[in-house]
């Protein structure tokens, strides 16, 4: 057994809550992220979730550097729209852990996920190996997806691909959104080892959707190794926005005209195209339905509350803060058009407040610079530190913001919860508030809101 493994009891052990369950399974392995998939299997299969996936299921695996949320949950609508009993696993989750785990939308129960962390449990420790809590919680959720007998699985991967433990299940359909530099004390700090690592979740012969118009020659390489069908975003399908809130999409068999989703279009498109590349039924009757209704918490989510106008995204990379910019500016126009109607007699003119906090692993100082050039006009940065290991001190945000504003600009808290708080007492209705940094930031920040 590994030195970075604990030992832990064996005997099995029972929580009466999910709360209870969560804490200790952070507690039972020594590293929070610990790749690879020797441990795992032996509990996967000792579960029975490899076999069930593979022979009563069609799954779709996305990967990617940005955009696997928003891509999975427009998959996942669109099958279920179709009449597919449809399981959908996203990680992290904003606000409680059943968002991670949904069935036909909605999501599953403490009991569900209490009875499948005690059977993971009595497998783990039949088979005499510790887990993550990552490696704990996604054998749950294929274990229940398994027992509902779900007639599609769409499964978000976690970090990387080939030694994520998503990919203890064969795909038949891949989906890569992108290759961008992220989590390089993982995964590489160049884009042909980090589409390596991606490229991991082909299998021989299947499809693969890839969703950027640059394409590593690792990922190449790969396609090609595995033979499978690639279908690229600019040469095998296309889109673009109309007016009247339509878009359209083309590949070589259809063209289509359907309404504007609440989701990036790059994410939508990529996702349309996994599921028209598959064997499954689904006409444009659902795929229409699905895009009217599809929404996913903390992806370009705007909100009225607290007689504010709010604008959440986890944007935490510079690709994040790329898709974020694209979308933020024309909303801000859209925003000034409607405040000059209804704030005629203000004498303020609406700003943009930025409520702002990430990871200290994460490259800050990208985001911070694309922000402060976008061109938007944000008048205020109000900072804070997330509650969460990892986080970036509030002293060193302030550090790297100062290389770029005023410091007259930036206002400092100890928390989330209090700087929230502070943008709502210092802003105007008129105002826009963008929320954005991290999953923890919109997390911590809507947590905070809630009445």
């Amino acid at each position: 057994m590994s030195d970075s493994l604990l030992s832990t009891p064996n005997t099995p052990t029972e929580h009466s809550s999910l709360t209870e369950w969560l804490d200790y399974m952070q507690q039972i392995h020594v590293s929070a992220i610990d790749m690879g998939l020797s441990r795992v299997l032996p509990v996967a299969e000792a579960l029975g979730v490899v076999q069930s996936a593979k022979d009563d299921a069609y799954v779709f695996t996305v990967a990617g550097t940005n955009g696997k949320g928003s891509t999975t949950a427009v998959i996942a609508q669109m099958c279920q729209a179709a009449g597919y009993k449809t399981a959908l696993y996203q990680s992290p989750h904003l606000s409680v852990f059943n968002e991670r785990v949904r069935i036909d939308g909605e999501m599953v129960s403490d009991k569900t996920l209490i009875n499948a962390f005690n059977k993971v449990e009595a497998a783990r420790l039949e088979c005499d190996l510790t887990l993550s809590f990552f490696e704990m919680t996604t054998l749950a959720a294929l274990l229940i997806f398994a027992e509902a007998d779900c007639d599609v699985w769409v499964l978000e991967v976690g970090l990387g691909g080939r030694l994520d433990v998503v990919n203890i299940i064969d795909p038949d359909m891949a989906v890569i959104t992108n290759i961008a530099i992220d989590h390089v004390d993982w995964l590489g700090d160049n884009v042909e080892d980090i589409g390596r690592e991606k490229a991991g979740i082909l299998r021989h012969g299947i499809s693969v959707v890839y969703g950027a118009s640059a394409m590593p020659v690792s990922v190449q390489q790969a396609i090609d190794t595995h033979q499978a069908r690639c279908y690229q975003v600019g040469k095998d399908f296309s889109y673009h926005e109309n007016d009247a809130g339509t878009w359209q999409y083309s590949n070589a068999a259809v063209t289509m005209q359907l309404p504007r989703p609440a989701l990036s279009l790059t994410n939508t498109a990529n996702a349309l195209s996994a599921v028209l590349a598959s064997p499954l039924k689904v006409d444009n009757t659902a795929i229409e339905q699905a895009l009217q209704t599809v929404k996913l918490a903390g992806r370009f989510d705007y909100r009225e509350t607290h007689h504010r106008h709010w604008l959440f995204d986890v944007a935490h990379n510079k690709q994040g803060v790329e898709f974020l910019l694209a979308q933020l500016l024309p909303l801000w126009q859209q925003h000034l058009a409607q405040q000059s109607t209804v704030s005629q007699n203000s004498a303020t003119p609406p700003t943009i407040k930025m409520l702002f906090s990430m990871l200290g692993d994460k490259d800050i100082d990208k985001v911070v610079q694309r922000l402060t050039t976008a061109g938007l006009p944000i008048s205020d940065w109000f900072i804070a530190e997330i509650d969460y290991p990892r986080a970036a001190t509030t002293e060193q945000l302030q550090g790297i913001l100062a290389k770029y504003i005023n410091s007259d600009q930036i206002h400092t808290f100890a928390r989330l919860p209090e700087a929230t708080s502070a943008v709502i007492d210092s802003s105007q209705p008129q105002d826009l508030i963008v929320v954005c940094g991290s999953f923890h930031t919109i997390g911590e920040t809507l947590a905070a809101l809630r009445p």
